[in-house]
């Protein structure tokens, strides 16, 4: 891997890591492209961790805070003073993180019939025969998107939320769970965003739009250890160990990193100036592309790009 395709996917990673456009579909774009066969596993683990970095950057206060009320929440249960009822809303939202994460369990049960596990359905969508699965799911991330935006302004907002139509700001148990299921969903579909996915879910469910992007992101900072954890495994286990260059590396986790943080500020700020039709749009469009382009590959069965064959 060069530096040049090391930047180009840092950017990529950090653009769409935060963004509602997917992170692993546009990657899976990118190397249909390219034609990249080769899963260069340290390189994703690096990515993982610029875009960690990214979301912790950002965030920072907001975790310290969560830390912070982790340890008296602690020291409350072994002294009997914990209540639910009296619960702030830091040790609240560190409880909701938790619900959240649960359903993510879901993704390691076994399949019937396979020696596989549901977390491995994603390798199998990535795969260039597939390539249609992104597309259509690009277009199942625009279609979530606008029924999101919906139901947090304008109409739906104001006749489904009537005493407080800018939604909620608290999560609940439901919100939670609702999301966490949502997450297991986008792990599987290339195409299929998590950070847009999510957020609709908590919007239909009534929470304030940017209330549910601060959960998403948090939450996000586990999902991103948990699958670059995953990935690294892959890679101790593999026959041959890591053999990389280490400046593409480095390069493009610094990328990603530095792209990451402003993709999240980018975010925030269209989210709060009801800019999202931008996203629904791009994601629409690019979806019927891939769809477009994946239905000539399969008539021809070469890929449209590079000439090889599916």
């Amino acid at each position: 891997m060069t530096v040049v395709d090391a930047i180009i996917q840092g950017v990529v990673q950090g653009l769409t890591e935060f963004l509602p456009v997917s992170s692993s579909g546009h990657l899976n774009i990118i190397q249909h492209i390219q034609g990249m066969t080769e899963d260069n596993l340290f390189f994703s683990v690096m990515l993982h961790v610029g875009t960690l970095v990214a979301v912790c950057a950002f965030y920072y206060k907001l975790i310290w805070r969560l830390i912070k009320a982790f340890g008296l929440l602690i020291a409350d249960i072994f002294r009997g003073r914990f209540s639910w009822r009296e619960m702030d809303e830091d040790r609240r939202m560190l409880i909701m993180l938790v619900i959240g994460l649960v359903p993510l369990f879901l993704l390691f049960l076994p399949i019937p019939g396979t020696d596989m596990k549901v977390k491995d359905l994603a390798d199998v969508f990535a795969d260039a025969k597939y390539f249609i699965v992104v597309g259509i799911a690009l277009l199942l991330t625009s279609l979530l998107l606008l029924i999101g935006n919906m139901f947090s302004q304008g109409y739906l907002a104001e006749r489904r939320w009537k005493k407080n139509p800018e939604g909620r700001n608290t999560m609940t148990v439901g919100d939670a769970i609702t999301v966490g299921l949502v997450q297991c969903c986008a792990a599987l579909f290339p195409g299929l965003s998590r950070s847009g996915s999510t957020l609709a879910a908590s919007q239909m469910r009534g929470v304030n739009k940017q209330k549910a992007l601060d959960y998403t992101f948090i939450l996000a900072i586990t999902s991103i250890v948990a699958a670059a954890l995953l990935e690294f495994k892959d890679v101790m286990d593999a026959p041959d160990g890591i053999s990389v260059d280490i400046l593409p590396v480095i390069v493009g986790m610094a990328v990603a990193a530095f792209v990451g943080y402003f993709s999240i500020v980018l975010f925030k700020w269209l989210l709060k100036t009801d800019k999202m039709y931008v996203f629904i749009i791009y994601t629409a469009l690019a979806g019927i592309a891939v769809v477009v382009v994946s239905i000539i590959e399969m008539n021809t069965g070469v890929n449209l790009f590079t000439g090889a064959a599916i």
